[in-house]
């Protein structure tokens, strides 16, 4: 089957990209509104761009009648906000936090998250997530459609038993994500395996893609 991109509708086009490129992680972003309202919105149009300098990228759709969401107002107008990642225990409530709301009330209220102050930021981070990121707005690209934001991550939370700060490597075992699948679907992702070198010619090693 081959699909001429040109001949679809801007929606046709989503189902099928959001459908196929997958699994994408969830960013749960944290922002703060004019009056100190705490917004925060789940993401899965999200991913590490680079290392030097640390930026990530968040992808945020605009609304039917191309006003911005709440995030995006947010981040455009303070140059700052925190990225959360999403493991199975804080998932429901990830979801519920994509509940529509008015730009007053917040999520964390709503769905039971906690609060913590940021070192550098000022939207507050969520002290249930087993990582955040606060970043600040690097760099901003605009489409018909979007509004993606590069953020420059400046500091890093995690929970005390992800990080081995010896080697600095994820201990794998006590990190439990969730990534958005095709339609309304999420998936874990606890079952994992390596590729050995089975694909390897005699005598030469397989160099290991971005080993974590």
């Amino acid at each position: 089957m081959d699909i001429d991109f040109s001949q679809l509708t801007e929606y046709q086009r989503y189902k099928l990209m959001a459908s196929l490129i997958v699994p994408r992680p969830i960013a749960l972003v944290t922002t703060l509104g004019p009056d100190g309202t705490v917004n925060a919105a789940p993401f899965s149009m999200f991913n590490m761009v680079g290392e030097e300098p640390p930026i990530v990228m968040i992808s945020l759709n605009r609304r039917e009648d191309t006003s911005l969401k709440d995030t995006a107002l947010h981040i455009v107008r303070t140059g700052e906000f925190v990225v959360h990642m999403v493991d199975e225990a804080i998932a429901a409530q990830m979801h519920r936090c994509g509940e529509h709301h008015p730009p007053h009330v917040s999520e964390l209220d709503k769905v039971g998250f906690t609060a913590l102050p940021s070192k550098v930021v000022a939207p507050p981070r969520i002290a249930e997530a087993p990582v955040a990121f606060e970043c600040t707005l690097f760099e901003t690209m605009e489409t018909a459609s979007r509004q993606v934001f590069i953020g420059q991550v400046r500091w890093m939370h995690a929970r005390d038993e992800l990080i081995d700060t010896d080697t600095w490597r994820v201990r794998l075992e006590h990190y439990l994500p969730v990534a958005r699948f095709g339609a309304s679907f999420y998936m874990r992702t606890r079952e994992r395996f390596a590729i050995e070198d089975i694909a390897a010619a005699p005598g030469t090693a397989v160099e290991p893609i971005d080993p974590v």
